[in-house]
């Protein structure tokens, strides 16, 4: 590793702790950002998902332009795929919505999301509006434009099938009647009661070519964004490979690109640009209308008298400066510049502030001792810390380079959950109130308020209540503290398949969080048709402790689905759930109990599976959900002994694209096969595959797919064994799939497979991709892209049944 390469991590990390306490910015940072004090020009940048964004383009604004840079994502990626971990859904929009302000933190950028739900792959933006019910998204993109004010919006999509995306489409089209609505006080005119009309100057497209698609031409707008920033020691197509490799959950690892760069601009609507992107807007102070002579006096002044070894020279002058800029009428450009001055003048005095916890997760409503610690390593100016909270008994003035501690108590009212949860949701929209609009999480966090003064210019800062352990390989870690319920509960499975006259046992557990012991009724709420047994439990919970209980779930009226909700002393129970990965700070969320339980008619006489891990699901817990017993193996321990045993072999969810052994196990399960083993292969992408050799006879895979969860499924020959043994598979076992039918299905289809499904979207032609399989030797391959891989966690019945006919070997 160099030593640069070095630096720069350690400047990452510095910057990644700046999110969970105040510290100060090294001698280069505080240059850039009093050079910042001279831009007065914004931006944002509009699109649909975690990894839209023009990374580079952000960077280069932010850092290169100084202006205030956003990126307005509308929804958090919530219905794609994870190449980390098991995460579907919620989770990976939590571990998306971290990734992004990673992303951010990097390239400098501001990060936006509306409450748009990523509920997967869309074809049209006619289908995407029916989801994301149009007007409401129209209304929070207003809601932001006004708030955020920008002089330009970018897209990163046009508004038609160049698009390709639904999702983008739609941003495109929504970003544009955004533009136009902003300005009109006839629309949202209930926004205006805490907002005002803006107009911004104009409306562009970020055209580009990739994909195979390439939307530039040379009489578009031309901007050169390949400069060489000497401050910060890279280029901006460096530090944007850096910022997009955070997409860690999409495998998104890119390469740093230097030299010139030039980024594309269509004109859709406003003023046409010729020649800058901020033709015809002043981004100084002269924009505003009052005098601002003093103000940038002062800060040409701090400029000149700059001193990189000892930027605490510079207070007295940003103090004047932020006396002067208070004065100012309020508007949003005082607001900013306040806020910058602000952090100026911790950066400038080597202020370091934390408020830590001695553990992770506290209980709502009870009180707490929180450590806050202050070091100022200012030489020459006095810092003195007036209050904590409010109380100014902690007035003290901080002594150069040593750390002074107090210890306060404290209890919050609310536990931690994303604001966005708090509610349900549709399968388009979160449910959230118009103060939470555009926040990446929740503005109210658990928080100690300082007052610092310098010079008589007071200052407050909100520092989060931060947890800090040691750990053996990484060192000093902060993580965010969370707030809880007194109980949560888990369930041993949360979906559960019952066929007639059976009975599956539920482990069920509560956990006490408090400092006390908890007393209470846990009562179970259900509809119609399920026998419980027992029916309530009379719990005793010590502090701290976990009780464990079993019920036995019966369904003797066959009902087809039922729900089971989980009550503690008549109130329903929430869930505790933490997801940790290196890259983000780890996420804690509540999420929703109860059991969900199906009517299941199925033939299973496959024992014991052996499963190689792809990139990630959930599918070895599902298949324990009916008996069958799943082993995973090391995929670098693959051998037909290994093999030999089980009754069939499960390939993971983009096994091949992921997979750095697939040449060598591969061959195996493939001999596996020819033996008499039965070998189901699920989805993969058609980029960056490990192997060539897919399946034992050749086949291509497309980026064909079949979005449409409720599409007509055909069969091209009924007779099949697979639709017959061991279950019959009929169109009812189609019935109640989600989010979609399948992905990237296979083509150029070698004759030695056979097909039996056709089906596709509407306004499409069919495909016979998305199952193939083929006698092989004494076994049988499948390859596979419907989506098990949803349908499996979900419960949902006929996908069960389908799947266990893919697994058990034909009969002769």
């Amino acid at each position: 590793m160099t030593l640069r390469t070095c630096s720069l991590l350690l400047y990452l990390l510095f910057q990644s702790l700046f999110l969970h306490a105040q510290n100060s910015s090294n001698a280069a940072q505080i240059k850039l950002k009093i050079d910042r004090l001279n831009s007065l020009g914004s931006v944002l940048y509009f699109a649909a998902h975690p990894d839209d964004e023009n990374t580079k383009l952000i960077a280069w604004l932010a850092n290169e332009k100084k202006y205030k840079t956003a990126y307005l994502s509308l929804t958090r990626g919530d219905g794609g795929q994870n190449l980390l971990g098991t995460e579907q859904g919620i989770e990976l929009g939590l571990i998306r919505t971290q990734e992004l302000l990673a992303a951010r933190n990097i390239d400098r950028g501001e990060q936006y999301f509306t409450s748009a739900f990523d509920f997967g792959f869309s074809k049209t933006h006619e289908e995407t509006f029916n989801f994301w019910k149009k007007n409401e998204t129209l209304r929070e993109a207003v809601y932001l434009i006004r708030k955020l004010q920008p002089d330009v919006i970018i897209t990163r999509f046009p508004p038609d099938s160049r698009g390709g995306h639904g999702h983008h489409q739609a941003s495109a089209i929504l970003a544009h009647e955004a533009f136009l609505a902003a300005a009109e006080p006839s629309k949202f005119p209930e926004q205006l009661k805490t907002l005002k009309p803006w107009k911004a100057k104009r409306l562009v497209w970020n055209t580009a070519n990739f994909g195979g698609m390439n939307h530039t031409s040379e009489d578009q707008l031309k901007v050169n964004i390949g400069q060489y920033n000497p401050l910060l020691g890279y280029s901006y197509g460096e530090i944007a490979a850096l910022s997009r490799s955070q997409h860690k959950s999409q495998g998104f690892g890119a390469a740093s690109q230097r030299g010139e760069t030039i980024e594309y601009f269509d004109h859709v609507v406003g003023d046409k640009a010729n020649t800058d992107l901020f033709e015809g807007i002043k981004t100084d102070w002269s924009r505003l209308p009052e005098p601002t002579n003093r103000i940038q006096e002062l800060i040409k002044l701090i400029q000149q008298n700059y001193k990189a070894n000892s930027p605490d020279l510079s207070i007295p002058d940003l103090v004047k400066l932020h006396k002067h800029i208070n004065q100012l009428k309020d508007s949003f450009w005082k607001k900013e510049k306040l806020q910058e001055v602000e952090q100026l003048l911790i950066d400038c005095a080597g202020l370091h502030m934390t408020a830590t916890s001695k553990k992770a997760l506290a209980v709502m409503q009870e009180e707490m001792p929180i450590q806050v610690e202050l070091i100022s390593r200012s030489n020459n100016i006095p810092v003195i810390l007036k209050a904590i909270d409010g109380d100014s008994s902690k007035e003290v003035s901080l002594p150069v380079n040593k750390t002074q501690t107090f210890t306060i108590q404290k209890s919050f009212a609310n536990y931690t959950q994303p604001y966005w949860l708090v509610k349900p949701h549709t399968l388009g929209k979160f449910d959230v109130a118009e103060s939470d609009f555009g926040y990446p999480e929740n503005s109210e966090k658990p928080k100690v308020t300082v007052q610092l003064d310098f010079y008589g210019e007071k200052i407050n800062l909100d520092l989060p209540v931060v947890y800090r352990y040691v750990d053996p390989v990484h060192g000093e870690i902060l993580e965010p503290l969370s707030i809880s319920p007194i109980i949560t509960a888990a369930l041993s499975s949360s979906n559960l398949l019952l066929q007639a006259n059976e009975n599956k046992s539920i482990r069920i557990q509560l956990q006490n969080h408090s400092n006390s012991t908890q007393r209470g009724n846990l009562q179970f709420k259900q509809t119609d048709g399920l026998v419980l047994q027992p029916n309530q439990f009379q719990v005793e919970i010590p502090a701290g402790g976990i009780w464990e209980g079993h019920i036995q779930v019966s369904n003797p009226k066959n009902s087809p689905s039922t729900q089971v909700d989980l009550l503690w002393n008549t109130q329903p129970l929430i869930g505790y759930h933490k997801i940790s990965y290196d890259h983000i700070p780890s996420i804690t969320w509540f999420p929703p109990i109860s059991l969900q339980v199906k009517s299941l008619e199925i033939t299973n006489p496959v024992k014991r599976i052996a499963y190689i891990p792809g990139a990630g699901d959930l599918i070895p817990q599902s298949l324990e959900n009916i008996g069958i017993q799943v082993d995973v193996l090391n995929p670098d321990n693959i051998s037909m002994g290994a093999l030999k045993p089980y009754d069939a072999v499960v390939v993971g969810v983009r096994a091949y694209n992921v997979s750095n052994s697939v040449n060598r196990w591969l061959p195996q399960v493939i001999k596996y096969v020819e033996d008499g083993g039965v070998a189901v292969v699920q989805y993969n992408v058609n980029s960056r595959m490990g192997t060539s050799v897919l399946g034992p006879y050749p086949f291509q895979i497309s980026r064909t797919r079949v979005t449409e969860e409720d599409a007509e499924v055909k069969f091209t020959d009924p007779k099949d064994p697979v639709l017959n043994y061991p279950n019959k598979i009929t169109k009812e076992d189609f019935k109640g799939w989600v989010q979609e039918r399948g992905l990237y299905f296979a083509e150029q289809i070698d004759p030695q497979y056979r097909s039996p499904l056709l089906m596709n979207d509407q306004n499409e032609a069919a495909s016979n991709g998305s199952l193939i399989l083929t006698k092989h030797g004494k076994g049988k391959f499948v390859y596979t892209s419907l989506a098990f891989f949803r349908q499996l966690p979900a419960g949902v019945p006929g996908a069960y049944r389908l799947f266990v006919n893919l697994l058990t070997k034909e009969e002769k």
